[in-house]
């Protein structure tokens, strides 16, 4: 019986990457790993414990004794760290903000890249992220680079937050989604990058259900091929 797959899924902040990867996760039946969600639960222990993002050493033994996990409810997959629900804590704007210092951290990484592996090894598996394809799983049978424009993406996180009502402006919103891409591809380790056999989809002007529906082409294709041995 040939093993389910392992699928990446990376890409810039608001590309559609958190709602996309369970939404084919749900479809297929397999396990969503939202491992943007566990640096940000770093970034939200660091704030809360006062650590300093630039201490790699105080982060390194402040992952160490950190319990970050997942869990469906009623409301969807919620994040917990420790024992507490952090799915709403970990999305404001100072959270993405310090994520990208956090996940620039070597000790952060090489901490969460080894929980992600021991997650998915196994298959059956939707992870996405900014480095899955490239470094986390590297040999995963299907990857995706989701893309949008810059604008377009500020505008869904502005959109996004105003429901949460959360006070935000576009165009701040909008240069904050441009500095999280900054940072994000100028970092030293595991920089953004879109692995060279990922599949590129550019949601600028797609929805979710059409960016759904040809990634679900793309999984039974691949998954056809590897019946057949190729």
């Amino acid at each position: 019986m040939t093993r389910e797959l392992i699928i990446a899924i990376d890409g810039p902040s608001g590309a559609g990457k958190s709602t996309l990867s369970r939404r084919l996760a749900a479809t297929l039946g397999y396990i969503n790993i939202d491992t943007g969600a566990m640096y940000r639960a770093v970034a939200l222990a660091a704030l809360r414990t006062g650590t300093d993002p630039g201490d790699e050493e105080a982060l390194e033994r402040l992952c160490a004794r950190l319990h970050i996990g997942f869990v469906r409810s009623e409301k969807g997959e919620r994040v917990l760290l420790e024992d507490e629900d952090v799915s709403s804590a970990i999305r404001t704007p100072e959270i993405s903000l310090l994520t990208s210092r956090i996940s620039a951290v070597a000790a952060v990484r090489r901490d969460l890249v080894r929980r992600q592996r021991d997650m998915g090894e196994e298959g059956g598996v939707v992870l996405e992220g900014r480095d899955i394809g490239t470094v986390v799983f590297p040999h995963a049978e299907v990857k995706f680079f989701l893309s949008a424009s810059a604008r377009e993406r500020g505008r869904r996180r502005f959109e996004e937050l105003q429901a949460k009502g959360v006070d935000v402006d576009l165009e701040q919103t909008i240069a904050e989604v441009e500095a999280r891409d900054a940072a994000d591809t100028a970092r030293e380790h595991a920089p953004l990058l879109q692995a060279p056999d990922a599949v590129v989809i550019d949601s600028t002007n797609l929805d979710i259900e059409e960016v759904l529906e040809k990634m679900l082409e793309i999984v039974e294709s691949r998954r056809v091929a590897l019946r057949a041995g190729r």
